[in-house]
């Protein structure tokens, strides 16, 4: 006996059942087996692939903070230069390490070509601090007029990477262990108009003077801090005036035992 379909279908049901077969009756199982045949693979390739490791909550929140730094900058976002066309001119920034650690410094630039830095890269003890002198090729703008506020795309950046007290400075440290590297600042240039005071300018000289004097002192000899100990405690000097002495007597008792 034949059942007769009280509500036909129309052709927008006909339409939505081909574009969707899994509402189609009979289709519930295969749907299901599909389902789970899926969920079997995705769970095989996760078991042969390397489970991430998981992340701790120390983990993640040193990852949202921002890194601590390392160096305290003065002046701590600018390089400032005398503006002056044609000429090679000097810019200066302290450096000091406020950690509780030994940490390495390393200078960079976009422009190595017309830019270089005294010293490019050291390290400093907790509590050391020293100037650096930036030295920057000036070009003549295009017109007669000055460009004290020309935008320049000539950047320094200041790197820094915690170091233990017997390593040596060199600049392979900051890629074998680039993982640790800090950005400490990006700096930018900033001129100034050489016929005008300003406190910046005024601060650039002493700063500037400052780091001569630091290099003179560098160049200059040590000094003689008095006569050299070596072995327990034996001083040079000493121990060769005891030994004039001693060769004094044995010449003056050979003469009296004549």
């Amino acid at each position: 006996m034949a059942v007769v379909d009280h509500h036909p279908r129309t052709h927008s049901d006909m339409k939505l059942f081909r574009l969707c077969p899994f509402w189609q009756p009979g289709s519930q199982t295969s749907s299901s087996s599909l389902s789970a045949r899926n969920l079997q693979s995705q769970s095989s390739r996760n078991l042969v692939g390397t489970k991430p490791r998981p992340k701790t909550v120390s983990s993640v929140a040193r990852s949202l903070l921002p890194p601590r730094r390392r160096l305290r900058l003065d002046p701590a976002n600018n390089l400032y230069f005398p503006y002056e066309p044609g000429k090679q001119v000097k810019s200066a920034i302290r450096l000091k390490n406020t950690s509780r650690s030994h940490v390495a410094f390393k200078f960079q630039t976009t422009a190595p070509k017309s830019c270089y830095m005294c010293p490019p890269g050291g390290i400093l003890a907790p509590g050391e601090s020293l100037i650096a002198t930036v030295f920057r090729f000036v070009e003549h703008p295009e017109n007669s007029q000055k460009h004290l506020d020309q935008k320049t795309k000539v950047k320094f950046k200041i790197m820094s990477l915690k170091v233990k007290e017997d390593t040596e400075y060199a600049p392979e440290l900051f890629e074998e262990q680039k993982d640790d590297v800090v950005v400490e600042r990006i700096l930018r240039v900033v001129f100034l108009d050489t016929e005008r005071p300003s406190p910046a300018l005024e601060k650039l000289k002493r700063q500037l003077a400052e780091a001569e004097a630091a290099l003179e002192a560098r160049k200059k000899p040590p000094v003689d801090a008095g006569p050299r100990v070596v072995g327990e405690g034996l001083v040079i000097d000493e121990w060769k005036e005891r030994r004039e002495k001693y060769l004094a007597r044995q010449q003056i008792e050979a003469v009296d035992s004549l």
